[in-house]
């Protein structure tokens, strides 16, 4: 059997401890996903985009796992998610136009931003 690349090996590792994240904080991955994305050489759309493609998956499997655990409350998931579907074809277009360094002090601006939320939030 041929060995396996490390890279797709390095991946594979990193996209479990993304799974471990995701399910058990709600915040999809792309938090953690992204800046991965960004370190191994990807540019700021591609990440954005391979990153959703890996929540997709991620998400399914998280969706499985707790609605065995009755954790899922499918009216307001539906909601979120038909608003969510407008938000993401505007949101894919606007990552078009903006320069990689300036996305990556936008999204770090966010993460911070939801990290004081959470933090201050009694």
């Amino acid at each position: 059997m041929p060995a396996i690349p490390f890279n797709m090996l390095w991946l594979a590792l990193c996209g479990i401890l993304v799974g471990v994240g995701a399910a058990f904080s709600g915040l999809g991955g792309g938090f953690l996903m992204v800046p991965f994305l960004l370190s191994m050489g990807y540019t700021a759309q591609r990440a954005v985009g391979t990153s959703f493609l890996a929540i997709l998956v991620i998400s399914f499997s998280a969706l499985i796992a707790h609605n065995k655990l009755a954790n899922v409350d499918y009216r307001a998931g539906i909601l979120l998610g038909m608003g969510g579907i407008i938000g993401a074809q505007v949101g894919a277009r606007l990552v078009e136009h903006i320069p990689a360094v300036s996305f990556r002090k936008i999204f770090a601006g966010i993460l911070l931003g939801l990290a004081a939320y959470m933090f201050l939030k009694k």
